[in-house]
């Protein structure tokens, strides 16, 4: 019965999609392009950035462009970066002003369409992957700065991978009918009653920021819940934790200057330490936010409606589990005590720097492990402050039997939590 509301539900789109498609590419096309100039509170930068292309600068990394635009070694914002989905793979396009692959050839109208309407040059509807439902509340002045800082960096000629996605997602005029249903073309308006810094952190967190897209449940569509808002989710394997106001489960009990310590050097002592996608987010985006916008995302984030659900938030005093006997020792012990021990200690304390601690991590709190578990077959690196986080992967070392032991015994011991993961579990995420 499900397959066949499926079934029904996709063949509708097709249809519907058809008929929506003219009127709203026409709508798009009207009115994008006649938009006042204009910043609301909180939109714009810190005072201090004069110039356009400074502001660009600032813009374009709270917005952490480059973490979707550019693939890992390869030239800045020449996209390719692969995008793996329920219904196949998409692919991030050059962004870079390259006038046959990139966007050279656009105007300013043309780029604030793509970030408003989610369209492109020509008319084309993008693929929600691009945030273009959080990038809809940008001001024009903001999306033109970032747009003059693009076109001042290296041209780079690099056509991206061909997406590969199955019927109907294949399709993109189908998309048409889910912009009418789900975009709500509005731009940011700042909330009465709510201090400058309040409303400051609310753009940088829901239009600039686009944290809901990866903290917000989605719906059957894809397309975010918004009566959830940051109550978590997941994504490519990943977590992303609950972001509300919840004490239990999401950031409510922690303070401010935990919040700003994980922020902006990937690292809150007791609570938890950026790795994944969220890593990067620290490592291009966060860590370079000013002292005041950092205190303005975390005054919003404190006034964020509580939401329960997902992997409840860590206990920064919990105590460790007592370790078995080497003669006892589970198999889990066993590969932990001589792998993962010499960083992280017997206490998970870790050994010369805190990012190695495991006390007090949701991701060993949860479980399934899931995110634990990523680390674990994948490694994980964070550049920050002008260091560099890094823990090798141990996917080719370990069966997915072992891997499997690893995660549930470091789960039990320093989350206190019975750990559920089987091998099973673990090849699928490889």
């Amino acid at each position: 019965m499900k397959l066949g509301r499926a079934i029904g539900w996709i063949v509708g789109v097709v249809v519907l999609a058809g008929v929506a498609f003219t009127g709203y590419a026409l709508l798009t096309v009207t009115h994008s392009g006649n938009e006042q100039a204009g910043q609301p509170v909180g939109a714009g930068t810190p005072p201090d950035l004069a110039s356009q292309m400074a502001r660009g600068e600032y813009l374009a990394r709270a917005a952490d462009c480059v973490a979707c635009h550019t693939v890992p070694g390869g030239a800045a914002y020449a996209g390719g970066v692969p995008f793996k989905l329920p219904f196949g793979t998409i692919y991030s396009s050059n962004i870079t002003a390259d006038k046959e692959t990139g966007i050279g050839n656009w105007s300013d109208d043309d780029f604030v369409r793509a970030l408003h309407a989610g369209v492109d040059k020509d008319g084309h509807p993008l693929y929600p992957a691009f945030p273009y439902t959080s990038y809809t509340a940008l001001s024009r002045d903001d999306i033109l700065a970032i747009k003059a800082y693009l076109f001042s960096l290296p041209v780079v000629h690099a056509p991206p991978p061909t997406n590969d996605l199955s019927f109907p997602f294949n399709q993109r005029w189908t998309l048409s009918l889910w912009n009418a249903l789900f975009l709500k073309k509005e731009r940011f308006q700042p909330e009465q009653g709510k201090s400058e810094a309040w409303n400051r952190g609310a753009y940088l967190a829901t239009a600039l920021g686009h944290c809901g897209e990866c903290h917000t449940p989605r719906n059957v569509a894809f397309a975010m819940k918004r009566g959830d808002a940051l109550a978590g989710a997941e994504l490519e394997g990943w977590k992303a934790y609950n972001i509300t106001s919840d004490k239990e489960h999401g950031v409510g009990a922690w303070s401010d200057q935990e919040l700003t310590d994980y922020f902006s050097k990937g690292h809150a002592a007791g609570r938890g330490t950026a790795s994944g996608p969220m890593g990067e987010v620290v490592e291009h985006s966060l860590q370079y936010l000013t002292p005041s916008d950092l205190a303005a995302l975390v005054a919003y984030l404190r006034d964020v409606p509580p939401q329960q659900g997902g992997v409840p938030a860590s206990q920064a005093n919990a105590a460790p589990a007592a370790m078995a006997s080497t003669a006892n020792a589970s198999l889990g012990e066993q590969l932990f005590v001589g792998a993962c021990a010499g960083c992280h200690l017997d206490n998970g304390q870790g050994r010369q720097t805190e990012y190695a601690t495991l006390t007090g991590l949701r991701s060993v709190r949860d479980p399934h492990a899931t995110n634990l578990t990523q680390v674990i077959l994948h490694g994980t690196q964070l550049d920050v402050s002008g260091q560099r986080i890094f823990m090798p992967s141990f996917g080719r070392a370990y069966s997915d039997a072992e891997i499997a032991a690893l995660s549930n015994y470091v789960v039990n011991h320093f989350g206190g939590q019975q750990g559920q993961l089987t091998a099973t579990e673990v090849s699928k995420r490889r």
